[in-house]
């Protein structure tokens, strides 16, 4: 009885989702004069090349890593992302997304590669649904792609949060829309996915992880939105948690001088960092091991439109990172002074160069968590 109970209701649940796709039949072959041609396709790339020179001797120039016997490639010129993509539009609410990034086979590409790849369906401005692999929203860095970020690249918190399941690329479900509280503008996204990364055959235990994002719109004129982040999950049987806020205001200082800003702060379970320990160098608290990381990054923005160039920017992100706070702190400070020329609208062309200086509590030999002074001139072309 409780299997054709359970049969019963998937098919009612069956038929609720379908519904929409048979309205949506109906509606297109009632207007066939006006009938629009699908599929429709739309396609995107993104170029980023980078030059890297380390002021620290001994420190690996990309991947930050020390060495004791001065045997490190301090200076390097470095391809961060080719990245192409394709968006196929199947009907006026449902279409697929996939986007690889050709730079990752530069290394092992064993789950890499692959970046986004979803079918999403909206039925209207207050709910839709994707499903597959893609960036769960949570927080600001999440919201945006690599080719508009106001810095070199995502912070510190947003690659450590990424390995625990939270940001980056996840293989999932997600639910998203937005209404209106009152007179206040409200975006949601509620997630659910695996939590081990993008490119897996499967997940790596039966627990998943459930996060969810809430944005409010408090000033449309300054662009002030204010975002509270929350997520639960379970590895290996364990519980795992993480929360975080964010704001963002611009302020127009003049006629084409702009301040645009950027706060955000998070702190969860890292579980990553636990199940990569020895067993016998860790507690049998899962809990202890907690990473906590904030960043503020305001960008000056000078719309001179002048022949081709169109913006200059300088901005320097300050950042705080700790990824075991509880247990064996060692907190980061990364300061990353840039400035950038935009070429063309939407960052079509664009070139920037700065530095990021990254600061340890302590210094451990021959890790990554060592003092580093470098030196980046970035180069990015996109299409879309």
């Amino acid at each position: 009885m409780n299997q054709i109970n359970n049969f019963l209701g998937f098919r009612a649940f069956f038929l609720l989702l379908i519904l929409p796709f048979f309205a949506t039949g109906q509606t297109a072959e009632s207007n066939s004069q006006t009938e629009v041609k699908y599929p429709q396709f739309k396609f995107q790339g993104l170029f980023q090349a980078r030059y890297l020179s380390g002021f620290t001797d001994g420190i690996d120039a990309v991947t930050g890593l020390h060495h004791a016997d001065d045997k490190a490639v301090e200076n390097t010129f470095d391809i961060k992302r080719m990245r192409l993509g394709v968006t196929a539009k199947l009907g006026e609410r449902f279409d697929v997304v996939m986007l690889a990034n050709l730079a990752d086979f530069k290394s092992d590409p064993k789950g890499k590669v692959l970046e986004n790849a979803f079918a999403r369906y909206t039925f209207n401005k207050n709910i839709g649904f994707l499903v597959g692999q893609f960036r769960p929203a949570f927080g600001i860095e999440e919201l945006n792609p690599a080719d508009i970020l106001k810095s070199f690249d995502y912070s510190n918190q947003y690659t450590e949060f990424g390995n625990n399941g939270w940001t980056s690329f996840q293989i999932g479900a997600s639910m998203f829309g937005s209404f209106n509280l009152g007179k206040l503008p409200v975006t949601y996204a509620v997630s659910a996915v695996n939590g081990n990364g993008k490119d897996q055959v499967s997940d790596k235990d039966n627990g998943k992880q459930y996060s969810s994002r809430f944005g409010f719109e408090l000033d449309k004129k300054h662009n002030i939105n204010f975002g509270i982040n929350s997520g639960i999950g379970e590895v290996y049987n364990r519980k795992v948690f993480a929360v975080g806020i964010d704001l963002t205001a611009d302020f127009k200082l003049a006629d084409k001088l702009m301040l645009q800003t950027q706060l955000e702060a998070k702190q969860g379970t890292n579980h990553f960092l636990y199940y990569n320990l020895d067993p016998k160098a860790r507690t049998s608290n899962l809990s202890e091991y907690q990473m906590r990381g904030a960043y503020f990054l305001p960008n000056l923005r000078y719309e001179i439109k002048y022949q081709k160039l169109t913006a200059i920017e300088f901005s320097c992100r300050y950042e705080y990172f700790d990824r075991n706070v509880k247990m064996d702190s060692n907190a980061k400070q990364t300061y990353t002074p840039m400035t950038g020329l935009e070429f063309g609208k939407g960052y079509t062309g664009r070139i920037e160069m700065g530095m990021q200086f990254d600061n340890y509590k302590r210094n451990i030999p021959n890790s990554t968590a060592y003092d580093n002074n470098l030196f980046i001139i970035q180069f990015q072309g996109r299409f879309f």
